[in-house]
This record gives C-alpha cells, sequence and structure tokens, in this order.
C-alpha cells in the first residue's frame, strides 16, 4: 500500500470525524443552553448506558491489541472480532437504554417528554447512527482479518477503523459524563 494513500485516507477520515465532532458541540451547546430555560426535568441515566459505555472502551482496548498484534505479524482475527461483538453489545445497550427511559415514563416527545428526554434520545440516536457506520467498518475489517488479508506491511483497514472506532469510544464516554451531569 502507497504511503500517498495511506497519508490520503488518514486525512479525510480526520476530516470526517472533525465534521462530526462540530455536529456533537452543537447538540452539547444546544443542552447548556436549553437547561438554564424553564421546563428542564431531571432524568436518571439508564443503566445500560452505563454496561454500552464500558463495552465501547473495551472494544477499543481489544483494536490497540488487534493492531499491535498484526505489526508484529500475528492474526489479529479474534480481537477485531471481540471488538466487533462488543460494538453489536454496545448498539443493544443503547436500545435496552431507550427502553429503560420509556419505562420511567421518558419520552422523546408527547406526553412523558421534556427537553432533556428530548436530547437523550436525540444526542444518543445521533451516536448510535455513527456507531452503525463503525459498525460496518468493523465487519469489513473482521472479515478481511479472517481471510487472513492483513500483514506487517499492509494494516490499513485496521488502523481507519481503529481510529474511527477509538474517536466513537472517546466521543461516547465525553457525551455520557455530559448527559450523567446535564440531564441531572
Amino acid at each position: 500500500m502507497s504511503t500517498t494513500k495511506n497519508n490520503t485516507s488518514k486525512q479525510l477520515l480526520w476530516v470526517g470525524m472533525a465534521g462530526i465532532s462540530m455536529f456533537f458541540a452543537g447538540l452539547t451547546s444546544a443542552v447548556i443552553v436549553r437547561s438554564a430555560e424553564h421546563g428542564w426535568n431531571s432524568i436518571d441515566m439508564p443503566i445500560w448506558f452505563w454496561y454500552s459505555t464500558f463495552a465501547i472502551v473495551v472494544s477499543s482496548i481489544l483494536l490497540i491489541i488487534a493492531q499491535n498484534q498484526v505489526k508484529r505479524g500475528n492474526s489479529p482475527t479474534i480481537y477485531v472480532v471481540g471488538a466487533l461483538a462488543l460494538g453489536l453489545f454496545f448498539a443493544y445497550c443503547q436500545l435496552k437504554g431507550w427502553e429503560q427511559l420509556t419505562a420511567m415514563g421518558m419520552y422523546f416527545i408527547g406526553e412523558g417528554s421534556n427537553p432533556a428526554s428530548s436530547f437523550l434520545y436525540v444526542i444518543t440516536f445521533a451516536h448510535l447512527m455513527h456507531v452503525v457506520g463503525g459498525l460496518i467498518a468493523l465487519i469489513v475489517t473482521a472479515v478481511k482479518a479472517v481471510q487472513s488479508k492483513y500483514t506487517k506491511e499492509n494494516y490499513l483497514g485496521i488502523e481507519l477503523t481503529s481510529i474511527y472506532w477509538h474517536f466513537l469510544d472517546l466521543l461516547w464516554v465525553y457525551l455520557f459524563v455530559f448527559l450523567l451531569y446535564s440531564v441531572k
């Protein structure tokens, strides 16, 4: 793989992540502004969002190990597949978190909704949509890992997937902590 292609791919990924960061900066700014107004009701963070936080952090760790393994000439497959499994578990936990919110009488819109619950749904849904993109990348990376397509000399796919997944991980941790304290 040429160095130019590697550099271009990484630069494009960083530009995309910068755009995503600006999107979420806008959403979190809106929460700060709106939470100062009347009608902001506290919400307890669903336990499933705590589980999802653990899952995405561990999945990032597995991708770090996968990348180190392929650089040493070893198979990264088990670590990439593990990261994918935890990524799918993250998505499941998000769905269960929304289910828990509705069980608490917190809705996106309509009766039982308030600005805090609406923002919580919007932000977690928007993040989950970006996670879906990451899951697609993880599936492709896992398939290529199973097919032994990655070598010490050619592991750009794992590297790009890892960068994006670590970004989603850090973004989720930021959003989780932000929401933990702003919807209370």
